[in-house]
């Protein structure tokens, strides 16, 4: 009998089942070669900052990042690539690189560095499902290290400014999405009537540009030019997850945002309260400081597999 598998990841609303790229596209996966997972959002849960989610835990196996993930799916003979020639796989690896070059970057900056979406859906609702007082810190650090990772992988030149980066980021992900589009044609999934892993992944990327309602909006509207890529998303959602495409009632959209207002509100609350108790200790008498020793990160110290870097 094989060993019970459990797969902690960051929860769902607007009609997913999770809002997190790399959490979708090991749910997706799961559900395509058939994988028995039990699955734990993160809800209000201390748990969420003791790692980078998913999470996936076998007896005593604990192992994170989609790609890693994946592989011992396939090792435990849940195989969704199965029937897919060697040409095929080359060119699910060849999609997946495309994905995280072109369109992570501004999946990544519509999320956490637009400063409207951020403020108004992206920290409130990440930060419901982190515990106080972490939820004032965290989605801040996530917000960073999103800005320089883009910044990182697209910030040279002949681009030094933030505006141009942010140009050309859409300018490539508009171009990826075409380029998918343009892949998948009318087909169900990208290899014929059968998903695979680049399926997943391509899932894992789309859905949440598609579904969650943001103020700022750009590349949702490209996308939503692209009516075989809305179709793609739909189906996984209906077939898969047993999801209605649109998601909510518009009764039960009402009810979400005004609880998500309510929400940021307390947050904005929460870090005024912390920015008080700030200049209260800097005004009060100091003693004189002591020396740290600094620490450095040896190196070589972080992950370069691509697939580890799909979310901050």
């Amino acid at each position: 009998m094989a060993a019970p598998m459990e797969l902690s990841c960051w929860g769902g609303d607007w009609g997913l089942p999770s809002l997190h790229p790399e959490s979708l596209t090991v749910m997706a996966y799961a559900k395509f070669s058939g994988a028995p997972l039990t699955v734990n959002t993160i809800n209000n849960s201390w748990r969420a900052p003791k790692g980078d989610l998913p999470v996936l835990v076998s007896e005593d196996t604990v192992i994170s990042q989609p790609a890693k993930i994946l592989n011992f799916l396939r090792k435990q003979k849940y195989n969704a690539d199965y029937d897919l020639s060697a040409k095929q796989g080359a060119d699910t690896l060849a999609y997946i690189a495309l994905l995280e070059e072109k369109l992570l970057p501004a999946l990544l900056h519509t999320f956490w560095v637009e400063a409207e979406n951020y403020c108004s859906v992206t920290k409130p609702w990440f930060a419901s499902r982190i515990a106080f007082p972490l939820r004032l810190y965290l989605p801040g650090k996530m917000s960073r290290e999103a800005l320089n990772r883009i910044l990182l992988t697209k910030g040279g030149p002949p681009l030094y400014s933030l505006t141009e980066v942010e140009a050309q980021i859409y300018r490539d992900a508009k171009e990826c999405l075409n380029l998918l589009s343009k892949r998948l044609g009318t087909s169900q999934f990208f290899f014929g009537d059968t998903p695979t892993t680049l399926d997943a992944f391509v899932f894992g990327f789309l859905a949440p540009i598609y579904k969650v309602c943001f103020p700022r909006v750009q590349l949702q509207e490209h996308l939503k030019q692209l009516p075989n890529l809305c179709r793609f998303c739909d189906d996984i959602l209906t077939c898969y997850f047993r999801l209605t495409v649109s998601g909510r009632s518009p009764a039960g959209q009402d009810t979400a945002d005004a609880n998500l207002q309510k929400l940021t509100q307390l947050v904005n609350k929460e870090s005024n309260l912390i920015e008080k108790m700030d200049d209260n200790l800097r005004r009060s008498p100091q003693h004189p400081p002591r020396k740290l020793t600094t620490l450095k990160l040896a190196a070589g110290g972080e992950e370069s597999s691509p697939m580890s870097r799909l979310s901050p």
